[in-house]
């Protein structure tokens, strides 16, 4: 896992013609070599070295099938980052207890590192799971996008969610199956 795109460096890779245009087709749903050539006028040697930079950057992954795929959560991770901090108040409408933990581990609204005690990790992990809907399916590559909001190892995080019983996932898709639910 590469590590994740600040603004500057995001703006650097979009600085360059031919991965904008490359992002631009991903955006717009063409996923193969072959129809972002099509899509964006490049030659076919330009659209692989603009695809080859922007994976090896970590704003697009390489499907196994030949697809690409941007990790548009780069670009919120990316402005989050560069946003100057809004609130210090953030953990106010948890119980003492549970904010107390998330004010060492989250901070505008990121995960700073994954708690290593498994007791603040539940405490963490139980936050996590409230992105996630009740009777909502997921496939894999939507709960990343999730998870890669809050931290840039959404690996780890959705192994921590599956194992803990908050997600589970069965023939590629998760769902919640555990964590505090609100009651409105």
């Amino acid at each position: 896992m590469t590590n994740p795109l600040d603004a500057v460096r995001l703006v650097g890779l979009l600085a360059e013609g031919a991965r904008l245009r490359t992002v631009a087709a991903l955006v717009l749903g063409y996923d193969t070599l072959a129809a972002i050539t099509r899509a964006t006028g490049l030659e076919t040697r330009e659209a692989m070295v603009a695809l080859d930079r922007l994976v090896q950057a970590g704003l697009v992954e390489e499907a196994g099938d030949g697809a690409y795929h941007l990790l548009e959560a780069a670009f919120a991770t990316a402005a989050r980052e560069a946003a100057p901090p809004t609130r210090t108040d953030e953990h106010d409408d948890h119980p003492s207890e549970v904010a107390r933990v998330l004010r060492t581990y989250v901070r505008d609204g990121r995960l700073t590192q994954i708690p290593m005690q498994r007791s603040k990790r539940l405490v963490v992990l139980d936050v996590l799971a409230q992105d996630f809907e009740p009777g909502r399916r997921y496939t894999e590559r939507q709960v990343n996008v999730i998870l890669g909001k809050w931290h840039a190892d959404w690996a780890a995080l959705r192994r921590y969610l599956v194992d803990e019983g908050m997600l589970s996932r069965a023939d590629g898709e998760y769902w919640r199956s555990g964590a505090s639910f609100e009651v409105e």
